[in-house]
């Protein structure tokens, strides 16, 4: 199918072209990761000193303590990259026993973080400029500060109450006792020291120097598991992405402990129709993806897991004969209500890198809930996530809580090839939606040959945990009402965040298309 470059939808935002180009959520961290290109770096280094920038510039989403999850194509080959820590050895069942759920904020919260050894590994593999370099423009944003965007502002206000017993948080991330409002200066010299350290360390200090002495004593003073062991084990896995066959192109996932096969198994289901024949943004062509992410969140949220914990194979869920079962399943005036746990992620940055020399990167960085656990390290800025909350409470559940074990994950970065050659590196952030995103993105641009902004603009629809669907504004009341004359449960007046945020590259015959998302505070640069 042709790409149209037609704009259909109301925005505030035109793609960029260019044979070098970032795409992200903060506009500052876009372009220190251009910065790197300009330099002479490759879209590894770009991508590093964007998700780098975006721990002190969009902290609301990501720190220095999160996991990070990469797919890179290095001109010839995809490469996966699972940069997710596991639970403290000294976790148990027992521990969490007096528990309804697993805890979202405290130690008992805290894993292993991740994105720092990522991005060891990642500039050692395949980057070209100086470790170092790539941190020069985080480390000048929090020792001289930056101006705080509006839609970072406002994901800031919110957290006053959340982490109102944790005054080391706001110590470090409030100014005279509250967030900082949009347009307002904030500076934070304690992550440029720290980012200083990891960066001459090459990570050590993170993990056994330091920085990990800081970690445990905070650990121990407040109660958590956190051991010095725990921290200098921990190494980012090298992985196969798994992937499914899409009309003519190949979508591809990190697989388990992360959700991207919820993702393609979707797709796997949806191939079973013709979507060409119902109408984009009708109520036939929604009812459709609602109803196959339905089965896919279902089928992906009782099985996936660390995958040494996986009571099956990835591959079982994408064979053809599973796949067009669960499709004969769909009734076109019916919805269906299969059972899951879904869990909510409002805290992840996600962004997507490449250059001149066909070098594409699809990276994603997280807390998992805003800020994350509410523990700050004392004296070093480093917010610690919360993805312990990942696990379940569940004893015969692959997901089961215990020690050295990596929880099911939300973020997942996604890519696209095509007759074995890369077309698309793309992510769309915010908890299951991310699985969902990815769906709609995949059906617009190569079901209805839109281009990846128009995709992007497009309303979209997010189905929650229970299984009700919220509509983004922008999709006409007759799809509305046709849809609930079949029984999909719709919300009403859903904020905006539910809806996530993508950035895409897709590449052209000479140069690529970046496309930023107007439901984040980002850009797309190029040159």
């Amino acid at each position: 199918m042709t790409m149209s470059w037609q704009f259909p939808y109301p925005s505030q935002r035109m793609p960029v072209m260019a044979r070098n180009v970032v795409a992200t959520s903060q506009p500052l961290a876009a372009q220190a990761g251009l910065q790197m290109l300009q330099q002479g770096g490759n879209a590894v280094d770009a991508a590093l000193a964007t998700a780098i920038t975006l721990t002190v510039v969009e902290p609301t989403s990501n720190g220095i303590g999160s996991d990070a999850f990469a797919l890179v194509w290095d001109g010839e080959n995809l490469h996966g990259l699972n940069g997710s820590g596991r639970s403290p050895r000294a976790w148990t069942p027992d521990r969490f026993a007096a528990f309804r759920q697993m805890p979202n904020l405290g130690w008992d919260a805290v894993t292993v973080p991740g994105a720092v050894e990522a991005w060891v590994q990642l500039s050692r593999k395949f980057g070209s400029l100086p470790f170092e370099k790539l941190f020069e423009p985080a480390i000048n944003y929090a020792e001289n500060g930056y101006v705080v965007s509006p839609i970072t502002a406002d994901r800031w206000s919110s957290t006053s109450e959340l982490y109102r017993e944790f005054p080391e948080f706001r110590a470090t991330f409030f100014l005279n006792g509250r967030a900082p409002h949009a347009g307002e200066r904030f500076c934070c010299p304690d992550q440029a020291a720290t980012l200083r350290s990891i960066a001459a360390s090459q990570g050590e200090s993170f993990y056994r120097g330091d920085l990990a002495q800081k970690i445990v004593a905070c650990s121990q003073a407040a109660g958590g598991a956190m051991s010095l062991e725990d921290l200098a084990e921990h190494q980012s896995q090298w992985v196969n992405p798994i992937s499914i066959r899409y009309r003519n192109v190949r979508l591809h996932e990190i697989p388990p402990n992360g959700q991207g096969l919820a993702a393609l198994i979707a797709l796997g289901i949806l191939r079973e129709f013709d979507m060409g024949r119902y109408a984009v943004d009708s109520a036939d062509s929604f009812h459709l993806q609602l109803e196959a992410m339905k089965i896919a969140l279902a089928e992906a949220y009782r099985h996936i897991a660390d995958s040494s914990s996986m009571q099956i194979e990835p591959e079982q869920l994408l064979a053809d004969n599973f796949l067009k079962r669960r499709a004969m399943e769909i009734r076109m005036d019916r919805a269906s209500r299969p059972v899951s746990d879904v869990t909510a992620d409002r805290g992840t940055v996600y962004l997507t890198t490449a250059d001149e020399s066909g070098m594409l990167v699809s990276f994603i960085q997280s807390n998992y809930l805003g800020f994350g656990s509410g523990i700050v390290i004392p004296g070093t800025g480093i917010s610690m996530h919360n993805r312990g909350f990942g696990f379940v409470l569940k004893p015969d559940h692959p997901n089961c809580v215990d020690g050295y074990k990596r929880p099911f994950h939300t973020i997942i970065p996604g890519f696209v090839t095509k007759d074995g050659q890369a077309l698309m590196s793309f992510g769309v952030m915010g908890g299951s939606m991310q699985a969902q995103g990815h769906v709609q993105m995949m059906v617009r641009i190569f079901d209805y040959g839109q281009n990846p902004q128009a995709a992007s603009d497009a309303p979209r629809w997010h189905v929650d945990e229970n299984f009700a669907v919220a509509l983004e504004a922008g999709i006409s009341p007759d799809t509305v009402t046709d849809l609930k004359s079949r029984g999909q449960v719709i919300i009403e007046d859903a904020p905006t965040h539910v809806f996530g945020g993508a950035q895409l590259i897709y590449r052209l015959e000479d140069g690529y298309c970046a496309a930023s998302d107007h439901r984040k505070d980002g850009a797309a640069v190029g040159y």
